[in-house]
């Protein structure tokens, strides 16, 4: 996994290739279900509270640490996601009012997937507000069970 934060530029870019077609990796994006076994940090559960994966449909899931604390994370759909990408907002309820555009590409090599995710904020600020809240301890092993998900288990 590559994640890239370059100084003074408002944007994260991760890339990881998976021993995977695009298909099972957009499933796992778009399936309540199955995001809900590969998404977030160990130590969280996650709910999915609604996933409605076409142009201007919703998504939000909830994720609960072990003393009841709730992190909200919520957007909308600006196409229909496909194969080759996923483009939605995405908000966090512990930073009200930011916006960012989160924008997921899917490039099938043979049968493998490179997934990367492209995720654009207002501002530097708010980047480094991202980088600093756990953004990388979160991603890592998602982006594992996603892998084992995607290899085995879909």
């Amino acid at each position: 996994m590559e994640i890239v934060a370059e100084p003074g530029v408002p944007q994260v870019v991760v890339t990881r290739e998976f021993a995977a077609p695009a298909r099972k990796l957009l499933r796992a994006h778009t399936e309540p279900d199955l995001l809900a076994r590969w998404l977030g940090p160990d130590w969280l559960k996650i709910t999915v509270d609604v996933l409605e994966p076409r142009d201007g449909g919703r998504w939000r899931y909830t994720h609960t640490d072990p003393s009841g604390e709730r992190y909200a994370f919520f957007g909308l759909y600006h196409g229909t996601p496909t194969t080759e990408r996923i483009v939605q907002t995405y908000e966090f309820d512990h930073q009200p009012g930011v916006v960012y555009l989160n924008i997921i590409t899917f490039d099938e090599r043979g049968d493998r997937t490179v997934l990367r995710q492209n995720t654009v904020f207002p501002s530097v600020e708010d980047r480094d507000y991202y980088v600093r809240s756990g953004m990388e301890k979160g991603l890592r092993p998602s982006w594992d069970r996603l892998a084992t998900l995607v290899t085995e288990g879909i």
